[in-house]
């Protein structure tokens, strides 16, 4: 059932809504498994490393709150429950209990590259069907690259 008409074509619209659920789960977990290595990281560097990764979550649930208002304004109901956000990440596992904080920077540059790597995919798919989602994606995947580097510098 539509409640809302899109403007896009069937065809069309399938790609842009794979392409939008998909960043939806992608940017909910970014978002818990920053906050779950914010809780536990430890070393010398802890305030910086604890600040940085709210930062990142920030920029995910942010991210998050704009895709899944696309996808309804295109007349898709996003997914964001918890068994969705489970099984259709493209982030690995995160490490559990306490995280030096070199280790949480390399779990950080790992889990944005690998949803870095899946927007860019999804920039490539919305271009043609709609540059209006292709536009919020190149966007997020912008401020993503930006705390990719940062992650990545803070490791040397």
């Amino acid at each position: 059932m539509y409640v809302v008409k899109s403007p896009l074509s069937d065809e069309n619209l399938k790609t842009v809504s794979e392409a939008l659920q998909g960043a939806l789960v992608d940017l909910i977990d970014l978002s818990l498994v920053a906050k779950q290595i914010h809780w536990n990281v430890v070393g010398p560097r802890f305030r910086s490393v604890h600040l940085q990764l709210d930062e990142v979550v920030s920029t995910a649930r942010t991210h998050s709150d704009t895709v899944a208002e696309r996808a309804a304004a295109l007349g898709v109901s996003p997914d964001g429950r918890a068994a969705t956000v489970a099984v259709g990440s493209g982030i690995g596992v995160t490490p559990e209990g306490w995280v030096d904080d070199a280790a949480a920077v390399s779990a950080l540059v790992d889990a944005l590259g690998a949803v870095i790597a899946r927007m860019r995919e999804r920039i490539a798919a919305t271009e043609e069907p709609d540059p209006v989602t292709q536009d919020i994606i190149i966007t997020i995947t912008a401020d993503l690259e930006k705390h990719h580097w940062m992650f990545q510098a803070a490791n040397g």
